[in-house]
């Protein structure tokens, strides 16, 4: 035979077949996409019943996955909610209590060094790692997001910012590609999108770990001149007008994932990272409380989960979930074994149907003067100095009737519970400053049934 001819049935046969043809190995370990959006109303979407707003395709993905409707992140606010999801521990365990990042004598503070993160075991395991969007986890060199194990950061440090263009941004509202400023043109949500599109593109035959952190629908209340002409007789015509941007680029992603055939070898986590705030006409729905409350509507958000052809589709999860549990779930599907000791639950068996129940018995939540526990159906909220209130979510979702005095018992075993793993965590690092008399102010007349919903809270604001 020819030798030139034996030279080349070498290589055509030791060469991957994704790189002779062009196609996506199907038996690598699972991209991991994480999408988690910003202050977002529960009932905001259409797969959670949603009239008035748009979501075609978050709708999509939600048909093409499993939605739990009893999903909880481990903080009513941005930042420690971050910081839970993304370490697969409550963030008290290292004294990331409270919102924002906090000043010591010893200087600003964020993420503590030491705590590992999800990038960082994915980057362990030779996952290309990349964070998308908003940060928030502090601004020292040693919290940025290329020292906590992404390979690649494009978006911005702060909790805020501008969705279009700033003149002169400050270094933590500025967007910017591993620390150098980037200048852009445009809507920011699209910019965010198209950046995720590209990192799609260059890792099709490699696996990638992204982290896609939206800012919207977070104030300011900003959206697309012809977005807002769409939606200009709309009662909520910015916050449609924003979703309806959210969704498009939503779409877009998914688009991409199928054109480059990695759809189907892609985990996909959406959720919002608090409950719907009361600046930007979000809506909880029958949830008591908005952001920044251990009520429902603080901390209940809506979650999908979608994997195409590897997990059930079309269905409702009604067992109790967290957003731990995005961490344990990403590595036990990437069959990355680690010893960390976290506190989130392996979601898989349950996304396949091999399991039913409760994934966790009990989830805790602590932000300085208050607290809450949930055992069952059964929580109690407490406030420093006020007291405590019990509620069945069973028969009162809207957590309206106090059964403290009806129930002794069961309040008794949830306050020790609740005293029991407080006793394992660390004081907080900060703390809010003014914002802590106001929002203790806040969930004072919350247990009070003096206000329920977000326009409850914009009359008590006009009050104060």
């Amino acid at each position: 035979m020819n030798l030139k001819i034996c030279f080349f049935l070498v290589v055509l046969f030791t060469i991957p077949k994704s790189y002779c043809f062009g196609q996506i190995n199907e038996s690598k370990q699972p991209n991991i996409i994480v999408i988690l959006i910003d202050d977002a109303g529960y009932a905001d979407f259409g797969f959670m019943g949603c009239k008035d707003l748009q979501t075609p395709n978050i709708d999509n993905l939600a048909k093409n996955g499993i939605v739990f409707t009893d999903a909880h992140v481990s903080a009513s606010v941005c930042a420690p909610s971050r910081a839970g999801m993304l370490t697969g521990r409550y963030q008290q365990r290292f004294g990331f209590e409270a919102n924002g990042t906090g000043n010591k004598e010893s200087g600003e503070i964020g993420l503590p060094n030491g705590v590992p993160t999800l990038a960082n075991v994915f980057k362990n395991n030779h996952y290309r790692t990349i964070a998308l969007g908003k940060w928030h986890l502090g601004y020292n060199e040693d919290d940025h997001p290329n020292e906590r194990g992404f390979d690649d950061f494009y978006g911005f440090l702060s909790g805020s910012r501008s969705y279009f263009p700033i003149d002169n941004p400050t270094e933590k509202n500025m967007l910017q590609h591993n620390g150098v400023r980037q200048k852009f043109k445009g809507y920011l949500t699209d910019v965010l999108t198209n950046k995720a599109l590209t990192y799609i593109e260059e890792n099709k035959y490699e696996p990638f770990f992204m982290y896609l952190a939206y800012n919207a629908v977070h104030t300011p209340m900003e959206a697309k001149p012809e977005h807002l002409k769409m939606f200009q007789n709309h009662p909520r015509q910015k916050l449609a007008a924003m979703t309806w941007s959210l969704d498009e680029n939503i779409g877009k992603l998914i688009a991409k994932l199928e054109t480059t055939k990695q759809l189907e070898n892609t985990l996909i986590f959406f959720l919002s990272d608090n409950g719907g705030a009361t600046t930007n006409q979000s809506n909880n729905g029958i949830l008591k409380g908005f952001k920044g409350n251990k009520y429902e509507g603080g901390h209940r958000v809506p979650f999908v989960v979608s994997w195409k052809n590897k997990i059930k589709e079309n269905i409702s999860f009604d067992g109790l979930t967290s957003s731990l549990d995005i961490f344990t779930t990403a590595i036990a599907a990437a069959s990355i074994n680690s010893n960390l000791e976290l506190d989130g639950v392996n979601l898989l068996p349950y996304l396949k149907g091999n399991k039913k129940g409760d994934p966790h018995k009990k989830l805790f939540w602590r932000k300085l003067n208050t607290a809450a526990v949930r055992i069952g159906n059964e929580k109690l909220i407490r406030l420093d100095s006020f007291g405590s209130r019990m509620y069945n979510l069973k028969n009162d979702l809207g957590e309206t009737f106090d059964l403290s005095k009806l129930a002794p018992k069961t309040y008794d075993d949830l306050t020790d519970e609740l005293e029991a793993w407080e006793s394992g965590l660390m004081d907080p690092l900060w703390d809010e400053g003014f914002w802590m008399n106001i929002n203790y102010r806040i969930h004072k007349n919350l247990m009070l049934n003096k206000f329920k919903d977000v326009k409850g809270m914009k009359d008590f604001n006009k009050k104060r």
